[in-house]
C-alpha cells in the first residue's frame, strides 16, 4: 500500500468540512428564509382581512348601486383568488377598493345622487347639467356607469355635458359613452349674443371678435391681445391638441396656426405655406394639423368647390378664422387702424361673414368657395344639391360680380347673395344662421 503524504490528508480533510460548513449554512439560511415567508404571509394575511372588513364596512353606505356593486365585486374577488398569490390578491383587492373609494369621493357622483333624490321625491324629471366635464378625472366612465345604472332603475334623468376642450369631450364620449349621447356643437358667440351681452356694436365685433371673457378688456387693447393669445390661444393649443393628439412637430402646428390667423380670407397652397413655415413638414402634415386646428375651434381651411369630390379634397384651402378676434390679435394693427386700412378690413369683414357661417353650419350643410383663373366666389353654402353663393363686398365703391356670374354659369344655384353695399345688410347676415339662407 503506498504511502499518501500528510499534506494530501489535511487536503481532504479541510474540503469535507467546508462543504459540511457549507450544507449547514444553506439549511440555517433556508430556515430563516420559510421564517420570515411565514411572518410576510401573516402580515400579507392581516392586510387582506383589512381590506375585507374595509369593504364589508364601506357597503354600509348603501345610496349608490353602482358604488355597492364595485365593493360586492371586490369581496367577491377574494373567492376568485384563493389559488393566486397573496401579493396579487392584495394587489387586486387594493385596486377594487380604490376604485369604490374614488366613486365615493367623487363630486360627480354626489351631485347626480341629488338629482336622483328628486326624481325619486316624485319632482319630476330634472335637467342635470353638468359644466366643464372634461376637468373630472375619468369623467367618462363615471357617466357611463351613473347613466346605465339609471336605466337598470328606470330613472329618466336628462343630463347635459358641457366642456370647452372640444376634442377631450369628444374622445371621451366616443370612448365610454358611444350610443348614449346626443352631440350639440356650440360654436363661439354671434354678434347678436355679444351684442344682448355686451353692448357690442357691429365694427367692435368684426374687430375683436365673439369671445365673451375678452369683451371687458376691449378698451385695453394690449391687455385684451395677451388675453386671447395667452389665456385663450394658448391653452387651447397646449391642453385640447398637443396633450391629446399625436403631434410630431408642436412648433409646425403653432407657426400654421399663426400663418393660418394673418393670411384668413385668402386661399393658399399647401406648398407655399411650407415655404414660410420654418419647421416645415409635408403637404399631408400640414393639412392634418389645420384640420386639428379646425376641431379646436380655432382656424380652418375651406376646400374649393367642384362637382367632383375628389377635387375638393386636391385643392388649395382658404384659410379662415373661426373667430375675427384671433386675426385681429395675431396681427400688427390695432381697432382704429385696422377700420382705416379698406383692404385689411375687408378681410376682417370676410373672415367674421366666413366664421359665421361656418359656426351656423348644421351637419348636413357644407362651406366652401370657388376660383376658377381670376375669378372667385367668396363662400358656397352646399345642402345636397343645393348650393347658395355668398360674394362679400366692403369698402369698394362698386362691386364686382363677374365671380357670381360665372360660379351661375357653371352651377345650378339655388340663391345668389351678396352681402354689403348693394345687397344684404353686414348685420343681418351676421344674424342669420347658415340655414335660412337656402
Amino acid at each position: 500500500m503506498r504511502a499518501v503524504p500528510i499534506e494530501q490528508h489535511l487536503f481532504a480533510f479541510s474540503s469535507v468540512a467546508g462543504i459540511h460548513a457549507e450544507g449547514l449554512r444553506l439549511r440555517l439560511a433556508a430556515q430563516e428564509a420559510s421564517a420570515d415567508l411565514a411572518r410576510r404571509s401573516e402580515v400579507l394575511d392581516a392586510r387582506i382581512e383589512a381590506f375585507r372588513q374595509g369593504a364589508t364596512a364601506l357597503l354600509q353606505d348603501n345610496w349608490l348601486d353602482q358604488y355597492q356593486q364595485v365593493l360586492e365585486q371586490s369581496l367577491q374577488e377574494m373567492g376568485r383568488l384563493q389559488r393566486v398569490s397573496q401579493r396579487k390578491r392584495v394587489k387586486a383587492l387594493e385596486n377594487a377598493v380604490a376604485r369604490a373609494k374614488a366613486i365615493r369621493d367623487n363630486e360627480l357622483v354626489h351631485v347626480w345622487a341629488q338629482a336622483r333624490a328628486r326624481i325619486e321625491a316624485g319632482e319630476g324629471a330634472p335637467v342635470l347639467a353638468l359644466d366643464e366635464i372634461q376637468k373630472i378625472p375619468n369623467w367618462s366612465e363615471t357617466v357611463k356607469g351613473l347613466w346605465d345604472d339609471d336605466r337598470r332603475r328606470g330613472l329618466h334623468l336628462h343630463v347635459v355635458l358641457l366642456g370647452s376642450s372640444p376634442l377631450l369631450v369628444q374622445r371621451g364620449v366616443s370612448e365610454s359613452l358611444a350610443g348614449r349621447y346626443e352631440s350639440i356643437r356650440l360654436s363661439h358667440w354671434s354678434f347678436p349674443e355679444m351684442s344682448r351681452a355686451f353692448g357690442v356694436d357691429l365694427p367692435g365685433y368684426v374687430y375683436f371678435g365673439g369671445y365673451p371673457g375678452a369683451a371687458s378688456l376691449v378698451h385695453d387693447e394690449d391687455r385684451w391681445r395677451a388675453y386671447v393669445l395667452g389665456s385663450l390661444v394658448e391653452p387651447n393649443i397646449e391642453s385640447d391638441i398637443l396633450a391629446m393628439q399625436r403631434v410630431d412637430k408642436p412648433a409646425l402646428l403653432k407657426q400654421l396656426f399663426e400663418l393660418a390667423a394673418v393670411y384668413s380670407g385668402q386661399i393658399l397652397s399647401y406648398n407655399k405655406m411650407l415655404g414660410q413655415l420654418q419647421d416645415a413638414g409635408n403637404t399631408t402634415t400640414l393639412a392634418r394639423y389645420l384640420n386639428l386646428l379646425a376641431r379646436a375651434g380655432l382656424v380652418t381651411g375651406l376646400e374649393q368647390y367642384s362637382g367632383k369630390p375628389v377635387r375638393r379634397r386636391a385643392s388649395s384651402p382658404k384659410l379662415l378664422v373661426l373667430n375675427t378676434a384671433l386675426m385681429s390679435a395675431s396681427s400688427e394693427y390695432r381697432f382704429e387702424e385696422a377700420k382705416a386700412d379698406r383692404s385689411h378690413w375687408g378681410r376682417l369683414v370676410e373672415s367674421a361673414v366666413g366664421a359665421h357661417l361656418y359656426n351656423t353650419l348644421t351637419p348636413e350643410i357644407r362651406l366652401h368657395y370657388w376660383r376658377e383663373n381670376s375669378l372667385e366666389v367668396d363662400y358656397v353654402l352646399q345642402r345636397g344639391r343645393r348650393l347658395v353663393s355668398i360674394e362679400v363686398k366692403s369698402g369698394q365703391r362698386k362691386p364686382n360680380l363677374s365671380g357670381l356670374k360665372a360660379f351661375s354659369k357653371r352651377f345650378t344655384v339655388s340663391r345668389q347673395v351678396i352681402v354689403g353695399e348693394g345687397g344684404e345688410a353686414l348685420e343681418e347676415c351676421l344674424s342669420a344662421p347658415a340655414e335660412e339662407w337656402f
